[in-house]
């Protein structure tokens, strides 16, 4: 689905990602792990389009998009949730995601004047399309509150939510566990397995906890000082001598209860 060919990234002095490369495989949850400071955000900044690399190449779905705009991506089906939600705090949370919808032909001039009945068409279809993903996420007896109310993981099932409705081929997931408690992060690695094994949709997620990622991920890159370490399994990550020298601090990973 996506290959990160050779990338670097660098902001003045400061080297973020190094001539890394991995890749993301389609219909599967990879996991991008590693220490803070790793380069991981960044790696997924310059999936999505919000940075430009100083060299290498990105391939989507067989396609060089290096050089096109986030939104381009996004219209060809790579969209993105952030660590820190982006939610529009003063609008209800139906419609959050109403406004999150693709093809908007009513916002569209020339269909605004001569096509009316268009643009209320697709509002209609992007308010059903909204309902129906508020229901899936066990969110819908909130979508009349308003987005700023709502708890931290309640915002994070909505930027989870916001991306589905962009009906995109690949999710990149950013820290979907921060800030979240360990009841509601069980309920949304719930969604994305269904998601993924229902639907076909591809994920690739950043993720510190690591019962969630061993939960979620079928293949696994560990990320350390902006270069790919290794790539494998969970198991295999976590038994590997470097992972547990650059992120375990020395210690064996142990699962939790």
């Amino acid at each position: 689905m996506l290959r990160f060919d050779n990338i670097t990234k660098s902001f003045g002095g400061v080297t973020a990602v190094e001539q890394c490369s991995f890749e993301i495989p389609s219909a599967g949850i990879t996991g991008l792990i590693g220490p803070n400071g790793a380069g991981k955000t960044t790696a997924f900044n310059v999936i999505a389009g919000h940075l430009q690399p100083d060299s290498g190449r990105i391939i989507f779905d067989g396609h060089n998009v290096t050089q096109l705009p986030a939104w381009r991506r996004q219209a060809m089906g790579l969209s993105r949730t952030f660590q820190l939600p982006h939610e529009f705090g003063r609008l209800s949370v139906l419609d959050n995601l109403v406004v999150a919808a693709g093809n908007r032909d009513g916002e569209k001039l020339i269909n605004a004047i001569f096509f009316p009945d268009r643009g209320r068409s697709r509002e209609h279809e992007a308010r059903q399309q909204a309902l129906k993903t508020l229901e899936f996420l066990e969110i819908d007896s909130l979508a009349g509150e308003l987005a700023g109310n709502l708890s931290g993981g309640q915002k994070k099932l909505l930027e989870l939510g916001r991306a589905l409705m962009q009906r995109p081929r690949l999710i990149l997931l950013d820290e979907i566990g921060a800030g979240v408690n360990r009841t509601l992060l069980g309920k949304i690695a719930e969604k994305i397995l269904a998601l993924n094994a229902s639907e076909g949709y591809t994920f690739c997620l950043i993720e510190h906890d690591l019962d969630t990622v061993s939960r979620l991920c079928s293949n696994v890159h560990v990320m350390a000082q902006g270069r790919l370490l290794t790539s494998g399994s969970v198991e295999d990550v976590r038994n590997d001598e470097r992972v547990i020298d650059v992120y375990f601090g020395g210690g064996k990973y142990q699962e939790t209860a």
